[in-house]
């Protein structure tokens, strides 16, 4: 990953951990707590890609198992994001821009069921049964509710800083120097005229004019 990318997901996981921790978990909702950490990892990765993804996932989820106060075996939410940051990072949008709404908030519902079924399931494996005491249905809906609510909140802002991050100003110049080649090219399809020969063909008439015009005032006969 480059600096800028590093420097940024740091940031951003870092905020989104500290207000997940301080304050959506002392909200006491019912269910399950809004994962704003998910959210953050599932912006960055439709953005960065899958390998993007991935990296900034297992990140996230391992800041997150270190942090106070987590209760479960490190490396337990490093495995859940990173599988989940892989799998955003697959559907990630022709040059990280959206389209439509109801793509990206299929992921959110798709992620906020698969992460907490993964993490029930990873739990189950070291002996945690936690979520059958609570019960895994309730937290499925819970998750996925809370998730939608606060989606339209954070994944644009984060997408939209993370493609700011990304702007390079000579990449922006072959870009647009490559679109009005392109645009150029498609003009002379579309007319059968070459854009080059046209503009020739005007500098070489204004030329002309300009001579015959110079002629006669002078009275001498243009050959």
């Amino acid at each position: 990953m480059r600096v800028n990318r590093i420097l940024l997901s740091t940031a951003l996981v870092v905020v989104a951990l500290v207000v997940q921790v301080s304050v959506l978990a002392r909200l006491h909702l019912p269910g399950a707590v809004p994962d704003l950490l998910l959210l953050t990892v599932l912006a960055l990765a439709m953005v960065y890609g899958h390998v993007g993804g991935a990296l900034v996932g297992f990140g996230a989820g391992l800041l997150a198992d270190l942090a106070p106060p987590a209760d479960h075996a490190a490396g337990r939410y490093a495995l859940v994001l990173c599988v989940i940051g892989y799998a955003a990072g697959l559907v990630k949008p022709e040059n990280g821009r959206l389209k439509s709404a109801i793509g990206p908030m299929l992921v959110v519902v798709g992620a906020a069921v698969g992460s907490t079924l993964l993490y029930a399931g990873v739990g189950a494996l070291v002996g945690d049964t936690a979520a059958r005491h609570v019960g895994l249905p309730g937290l499925l809906f819970s998750a996925a509710l809370y998730d939608l609510l606060l989606a339209p909140f954070v994944v644009p802002a984060v997408m939209a800083l993370a493609r700011r991050a990304e702007n390079d100003p000579l990449a922006e110049t072959t870009s647009a120097a490559k679109a009005t080649d392109i645009s150029s090219g498609w003009l002379a399809s579309g007319t059968g005229l070459r854009i080059g020969g046209q503009r020739g063909g005007l500098r070489m008439r204004t030329a002309r004019s300009r001579t015959a015009r110079a002629g006669r005032i002078k009275g001498v006969k243009r050959l």
